[in-house]
């Protein structure tokens, strides 16, 4: 468990997909170049590539991503946030998305 003052720290932010591409020699790894709405895109490294073997169709999808996660470097390529999802146990996968059209970098509440 963690407390409501922990939860709090977590910045959630509507991300925009601008590009997707597979990191080589990985099998779940794609590289996302994402805009949060800070003026210069952000990469994001994410081990979603299973669920999307065509990693483009990602391109302008909108959805919801930790913002400040300290950057980590993940198989020679820095990571700068995270992308949110969720799976079920025999394989369903969605990606975490506002219910409505939000601008990059409105921050979740």
């Amino acid at each position: 468990m963690i407390s409501i003052e922990d939860f709090k720290k977590v910045e959630i932010k509507v991300g925009k997909i601008l590009s997707a591409e597979k990191i080589p020699d990985t099998d779940k790894l794609l590289k996302l170049l994402v805009d949060l709405g800070e003026g210069a895109p952000r990469q994001v490294v994410s081990g979603i590539s299973l669920y999307f073997p065509e990693p483009e169709v990602l391109v302008g999808k909108v959805t919801m991503f930790v913002a400040n996660l300290e950057p980590r470097m993940i198989r020679g390529h820095e990571s700068q946030g995270m992308i949110l999802a969720v799976s079920t146990e025999v394989g369903a996968f969605s990606l975490i998305a506002p219910e409505k059209q939000m601008p990059p970098g409105t921050t979740a509440k």
